[in-house]
């Protein structure tokens, strides 16, 4: 198989997932004789170096595919998260997309009616082995067209050491942790809650707290509610018990990106803050020891957390439909789909997967995040307005929490708008 690299540069960028990935774009161009199918697929890139690039998986598998399918090349492109979902735009508006897309959102595409129905490519057991909450999430009225490929969940993160040192436990409520907050303040951490609302990727810091506070940004039937009275209470909560008495350090929440933060909780120097997998690896690296449970709620345990996915896609304009289908019934055979989560530190996005991997000791310590998995929220995604409703969320959410910011105003004027992108679907 031929490999043709094309860096451009070193950009950190962040996925759907909030994955932090130093790359350039790279294309993989699979081998074979070129008398048969071509598939096009574009693929984001979760390494953070070229030493693990997302090429060197979709190299292995191509290339594994292709042996036992002499008549089909694979030829697939891999772009970092700064680059892919772009890419994959101009593709389509030049009336040239790919047959297959592996990007951060579909909703806009399967509004416009350029998807296949994942009951169009895949077979009966491949999309019924999906985890429920993911295989809810990729519909469209109804209709699954987003067939998730990634996937993570949040949790609290502690610092061990300096809960010690403070004489403090885990919390379980919001109640207990700003009392930990506190008492880390006068032990002189510098950030004794890290509450990135900055705009890399305020969206998820938002859902989580909502979602332990009872809300979220959808009701029951999947309108947008929030300015709901649950979601006001949260925030001033928050502006109130913790950014108002200093707990969550010296960078303002709306200025706070999460990459900082973790950044910073890798340095030791956060006591806690909201997580996914992949800080394990940053905070061991740097020799922190820390902990995990789940994120607190009002009166105990959040009932809910926040669930991420990023999402596979079929194209409909090179008319591919079994070529593309088959391709897919392998990439999400269980070896492939464990291979990939544990390189990246992600969690299976298929039942059988998820299994073996809870079962299983050297995945040890990315059960917690499984359980949680089956307790999870997804972004509203199946919404074309999301993209629109996310992007305001980032800009606006910090001031929620300032200095003489008005909770429900602000979350009073993201609603205004999603109820404007939500009527325009």
């Amino acid at each position: 198989m031929t490999v043709q690299r094309r860096w451009t540069g070193t950009i950190a960028v962040v996925s759907a997932l909030g994955m932090t990935v130093v790359l350039g774009g790279c294309g993989v161009n699979g081998g074979g004789s070129g008398s048969g199918t071509t598939l096009k697929l574009v693929a984001a890139d979760y390494g953070d170096s070229a030493a693990n690039s997302s090429r060197k998986y979709w190299d292995e598998l191509v290339k594994a595919y292709e042996e036992k399918h002499p008549g089909v090349t694979v030829d697939v492109s891999v772009y970092s998260w700064n680059d892919v979902d772009r890419k994959v735009k101009e593709m389509v508006d030049a009336g040239d997309p790919p047959d297959l897309a592996q990007i951060g959102a579909y909703g806009a595409y399967a509004a416009k009616g350029l998807l296949y129905r994942a009951d169009d490519v895949l077979s009966i057991p491949t999309q019924a082995n999906f985890v429920s909450q993911l295989a809810a999430a990729g519909q469209v009225r109804g209709v699954q067209y987003g067939m998730p490929f990634a996937a993570s969940t949040r949790v609290l993160f502690y610092n061990k050491t300096l809960f010690e040192k403070a004489g403090i436990t885990p919390p379980k409520t919001w109640a207990g942790l700003a009392a930990d907050a506190r008492a880390l303040k006068a032990e002189g951490v510098k950030y004794p809650y890290a509450l990135p609302l900055g705009p890399e990727e305020a969206q998820a810091e938002t859902m989580q707290w909502m979602l332990s506070g009872g809300g979220g940004y959808t009701d029951t039937v999947g309108t947008y509610d929030i300015d709901s009275a649950q979601n006001v209470e949260t925030f001033r909560w928050l502006k109130d018990e913790l950014v108002g008495k200093g707990l969550t350090g010296p960078v303002a929440p709306g200025k706070l990106n999460r990459a900082a933060a973790f950044a910073a909780f890798a340095d030791g120097q956060v006591g806690m803050l909201n997580g996914h997998p992949s800080l394990m690896k940053m905070a061991a690296d740097k020799g922190v020891k820390f902990g995990m449970v789940p994120t607190p709620g009002i009166n105990g345990e959040s009932k809910a957390t926040l669930g991420v996915a990023d999402w596979m896609m079929a194209f409909k304009k090179n008319g591919r439909q079994d070529e593309i289908g088959d391709f897919l019934n392998f990439v999400y055979d269980d070896e492939n789909v464990l291979k990939f989560s544990r390189e990246y530190d992600l969690l299976p996005v298929t039942s059988s997967a998820s299994e073996k991997m809870s079962g299983a000791k050297q995945d040890k310590a990315l059960k917690q995040f499984l359980d949680e998995l089956l307790l999870s929220e997804l972004y509203p995604v199946g919404k074309t307005s999301w993209a629109d409703v996310s992007a305001e969320i980032k800009n606006r959410i910090g001031q929620a929490v300032a200095p003489g910011g008005d909770p429900a105003s602000v979350l009073g004027q993201i609603q205004r708008t999603a109820t404007t992108e939500e009527s325009a679907e």
